[in-house]
């Protein structure tokens, strides 16, 4: 194993506070329990959201915190669930009168701990169980779909709607709703490899790619012989857009997501090939994103999602933000 490393039980400590020192203008680290948090609290009473989860998705979540986002993110250690302590110690820091609203992807582990964190808590609070993977109904980690690069796309939208005053139940509303309308589906080439393992969590032949795989590396729909890109995009497509069933003229968001460690030409080429199909399915891509968003530590692959907009939806999406890891201005 070949990573930047000095002792393995202290790489999650180490990064975080490189982290912190890095976006000190935007967000403050706190161990013991972890959490990020915003530097400075809204000037106004808002909801405040938080989401976590296992470390090793980065950006995703931590790389969320700031205006029009996340008011707080609690890191477990690499790809498992933060402790509850870490949720209770976040939401006690960030909240500002209007209520907690969690964001939680749909992991056995995520959904428990989370659950455990709010019942500890004597706030008014809401979660969103974000599920947006379409490629399988059930795996090891899951009772029902996963979900993976679409829970930026919620924090995102819901964000902005907080940023605004909206309630508790206006966010946690609109929340659900985003997720409803977007879908997600992966491949992967290469495993990626936990420090603390030392080793590829999966073996996979190098003319083989794992096909609708989770983020930890978990199985997808199937394993087979690595395809042309057009074919690939072809297949994830398909997929989505089967569980979306989008009507003709519909505007869509279009994120391509990098798992770590394919490159950004690559990542293009799949944008490319997945606003071809939907060109021709007379689909309106009217929003882009494409970049390493939701990682796997260093696998090779990457996913589609597809977010099916309107009004209110392309108004959060394309209000201000500022985090680490994204930002723009209107």
């Amino acid at each position: 194993m070949k990573k930047f490393v000095n002792n393995v039980d202290d790489i999650l400590t180490e990064s975080l506070t490189g982290f912190g020192d890095a976006h000190s203008d935007i967000l403050e680290v706190k161990l013991k329990p972890d959490f990020v948090s915003r530097k400075l609290k809204p000037a106004k009473p808002k909801v405040a959201l938080i989401s976590g989860g296992g470390s090793g998705h980065e950006p995703l979540h931590g790389g969320f915190v700031g205006y029009g986002m996340l008011d707080a993110a609690c890191p477990g250690q690499v790809f498992s669930a933060p402790t509850p302590d870490q949720m209770e110690a976040a939401a006690n820091h960030v909240h500002s009168g209007k209520g907690i609203l969690f964001i939680v992807k749909n992991y056995s582990g995520d959904i428990m701990n989370f659950e455990m964190g709010a019942d500890m808590l004597n706030l008014e609070q809401q979660t969103i169980v974000v599920n947006d993977d379409v490629a399988v109904e059930d795996s090891t980690f899951t009772t029902g779909r996963r979900g993976v690069a679409g829970t930026m796309i919620v924090e995102k939208t819901v964000g902005s709607l907080a940023e605004t005053g909206a309630s508790l139940d206006e966010c946690k509303n609109f929340g659900d709703h985003v997720n409803k309308m977007t879908g997600s589906m992966g491949v992967a080439f290469t495993s990626c490899t936990v420090p603390a393992a030392g080793k590829p969590t999966f073996d996979i032949g190098r003319d083989e790619m794992e096909f609708g795989v989770g983020i930890h590396g978990e199985p997808g729909r199937k394993r087979e012989k690595i395809k042309t890109a057009n074919e690939i995009v072809a297949e994830l497509m398909d997929a989505i857009l089967e569980d979306l069933s989008p009507n003709n003229n519909q505007e869509v968001l279009l994120h391509v997501n990098g798992f770590g460690g394919t490159p950004l030409m690559e990542l293009y080429l799949l944008f490319e090939a997945a606003k071809k199909i939907l060109d021709q399915k007379n689909i309106t891509v009217s929003r882009s994103l494409v970049g390493n968003y939701t990682t796997s530590l260093d696998m090779a692959g990457g996913s589609i999602t597809v977010t099916k907009l309107d009004e209110k939806i392309i108004e959060h999406w394309d209000s201000p933000v500022h985090t680490a890891a994204l930002r723009w201005k209107m």
